[in-house]
């Protein structure tokens, strides 16, 4: 996927994370809640374009990995917010779903890329004979 276009969707995911927020009811417990899912819906764009302006390959996968765990993370509280029965599947469905989705291009990436590198390193090894 483009990288513009890319950044421009994990813009659009964190503004449905907070918009999600607003909506859970304010009660003590679920604090936590908004808290985490608002941490995690945002950080998933803003590390993406940090890996975007990654200086080698190593770093570009290791940021990967962060968004990773951050696209992982928000599935797992949109999953609460719905089994805990804190908001409707109705509302937090698209979300969950848009989640896994950013989840999986992530994965997908962070396995290309590391192959790319892999085969890098083979390709100098062949040199360096």
């Amino acid at each position: 996927m483009n990288p513009d276009l890319l950044k421009a969707r994990t813009k659009k995911f964190a503004i449905a994370c907070l918009a999600i927020c607003k909506r859970i009811p304010p009660v003590p417990e679920n604090n936590v809640l908004k808290i985490q899912l608002s941490k995690s819906g945002t950080s998933v764009g803003a590390n993406y374009r940090a890996a975007c302006r990654a200086r080698s390959q190593n770093e570009f996968i290791a940021k990967l990995s962060i968004v990773n765990e951050e696209a992982d993370e928000s599935c797992y509280w949109l999953e609460v917010i719905t089994e805990g029965e804190v908001l409707a599947v109705a509302e937090t469905f698209k979300l969950l779903k848009e989640a896994n989705e950013l989840n999986a291009i992530f994965t997908a990436s962070a396995k290309t890329a590391k192959m790319n590198r892999w085969l890098k390193q083979q390709g100098d090894k062949e040199i360096d004979s």
